[in-house]
């Protein structure tokens, strides 16, 4: 017996899911291609460590489909009237999963004392977070983190900070209870325990992660049925998109999260839907996704990368932006799954996003070579730029590279590994070069902290330097409105827009293939996967 059915035997046994030697139908399966670095919550700094993590834990706050904040397992929170004292009063019903950390291995009842404790974790220095940084310089340095008694807990910052509870939405933020850590230690990373709807059963690294329902969990439907409606999950590890996208057209996965550029072809048509063979098959959701792809422009005067380069000027870095058809990237490169970045830095879905409030660029190339001219290239070449950019885009630097020397600029595109290309730009070394942002909680700071002169890179890649745009960055963050919040991030957004420090190329799109059975699978602008609703019809043949 091979370990992989081993696993599935144990699912069998513990969560009834298995029938016949076949996986039930009531399992949720999907592939992780990257695979899974680790399922401890401190550490869950990309996609797919935040998918398991979502499914595993619980956070005070969470974000619903259209990225309100919500309840999770604080049931309401006040302020305080210096906007200082966040208050939480925490849910009485919410068990930590079975495991053999607790006396007994019966899961107990989550506390305060366990939200302040995994904050905690979170700055210890011996933890090593990459999470830490959600905290640092935010929150009071002697009392952050106060259990107030068994179901109230306290947070306190250092000044009002708007974003705050968009923060405490995010896996960094799962509420973890001490006795595990101490129990597993370094191995808790695999052997995780939390509140979340599906509790651990086995992960073999590389094969398989098998999760199963939480049967004290503690959600219900409108009709006062239990969550989750699913049995279990089941996580598998195919490196290769080409087997991935094979195990989705044999049925045997029951969704794909984007979709390989080397298939986009055969299963959407330009306009970005679904070719008529595909029609009935499978299901095609897609959503705005808080994600921009753009071009970043060094602007450090100091730096000898950019002495003596025209895109020192802003008249040039407006030009470039001028040069470039968003609109048919979009549709050839993209078989349209993306928006133009017509409007700033802030991406559709955005809950203050507002594209009459900021304008952008278009395609007008003949605007491009006047400011050009005003730049005093009118009559004497460019010299030649380098666009750094990585595998994956390099049809798109080349795109881009063809556009921009329609209008007089000569582009030399060099393809570089992404590892290299990120410490380039972490150390200032590429003066053109292609990035992308990702938000971490639906507000806007996500992105313009980008381009806020204090920060280092990462986030701020460009070395962009505005004493106007901090004031309204500033502003904007001790702001309590938030519609008042909302206009200053606008503004800001406006003013950096003009200097021009990057070129926004398309705002993304959450893309999934779902097979039909599939039903109260959402999609959202952050991306992540919410399978407590989920429900499954029979299995695929």
């Amino acid at each position: 017996m091979n370990r992989l059915h081993k696993y599935w035997l144990i699912l069998f046994f513990c969560a009834g899911c298995y029938s016949g030697g076949k996986e039930a139908a009531n399992v949720f399966r999907y592939n992780e291609a990257t695979g899974i670095a680790s399922l401890d919550p401190a550490f869950a700094k990309n996609q797919s460590i935040m998918w398991a993590v979502h499914q595993l834990y619980n956070t005070l706050v969470e974000t619903d489909s259209a990225l309100h904040l919500a309840p999770s397992l604080a049931r309401t929170w006040e302020l305080s009237a210096d906007r200082t004292l966040y208050t939480f009063h925490l849910r009485n019903d919410v068990y930590f999963h079975d495991d053999a950390c607790f006396p007994g291995g019966q899961g107990r009842l989550l506390r305060a004392a366990d939200v302040a404790y995994s904050f905690r974790r979170l700055l210890d220095s011996s933890v090593a977070s990459p999470g830490a940084w959600i905290f640092q310089d935010k929150v009071d340095s002697l009392q952050p983190f106060t259990a107030v008694n068994d179901s109230t807990f306290q947070l306190r910052l250092k000044k009002p900070y708007g974003p705050v509870l968009g923060i405490l939405s995010m896996q960094y933020c799962s509420i973890v209870p001490k006795e595990a850590v101490a129990h597993y230690g370094t191995t808790f990373r695999k052997h995780p325990v939390g509140t979340g709807p599906f509790r651990f059963v086995a992960w073999d690294e590389g094969q398989a992660l098998i999760l199963k329902k939480h049967p004290r969990y503690f959600e219900r439907d409108a009709q006062g049925s239990p969550l989750p409606y699913l049995d279990g999950v089941r996580v598998s590890f195919a490196d290769n998109k080409a087997t991935e996208f094979l195990l989705f057209r044999q049925g045997k996965l029951d969704f794909l999260n984007d979709i390989d550029a080397s298939f986009k072809d055969e299963v959407l048509s330009r306009k970005g839907e679904l070719r008529p063979e595909w029609a009935g098959r499978v299901r095609l959701d897609k959503q705005p996704y808080l994600n921009i792809e753009y071009l970043g422009l060094l602007m450090d005067t100091a730096s000898t990368v950019l002495h003596g380069s025209p895109t020192a000027q802003r008249l040039v870095r407006q030009a470039i932006n001028w040069s470039i058809d968003r609109r048919g990237l979009v549709r050839y490169l993209r078989n349209s799954l993306g928006t133009p970045a017509e409007s700033g830095f802030v991406p559709v879905g955005m809950p203050s996003f507002d594209a009459e409030a900021v304008k952008g660029y278009g395609y007008d190339p003949a605007r491009a070579r006047r400011l050009l001219a005003e730049a005093g290239f009118a009559n004497k070449p460019l010299p030649k730029i380098r666009l750094e950019t990585i595998p994956a885009y390099a049809e798109i630097g080349n795109y881009v590279a063809r556009q921009l020397e329609e209008v007089g600029i000569p582009v030399q595109v060099d393809v570089v590994q992404k590892s290299l290309l990120l410490d380039m730009t972490a150390n200032g070394k590429a003066l053109f070069f292609r990035g992308s942002w990702i938000a971490d909680y639906p507000d806007a700071e996500n992105y313009l902290s980008v381009f806020y002169s204090k920060n280092p890179a990462p986030p701020n890649y460009t070395r962009y330097r505005s004493a106007a745009f901090d004031a309204l960055f500033e502003a904007a963050l001790a702001e309590p409105d938030e519609a008042a919040r909302f206009r200053l991030y606008r503004q800001a957004d406006a003013l950096m827009l003009a200097d021009a420090p990057v070129v926004p190329l398309w705002y993304d799109m959450v893309v999934h293939l779902v097979q039909p059975a599939v039903q109260g699978l959402p999609a959202n602008a952050l991306n992540l996967l919410e399978l407590r609703r989920v429900r499954k019809g029979p299995l695929s043949p």
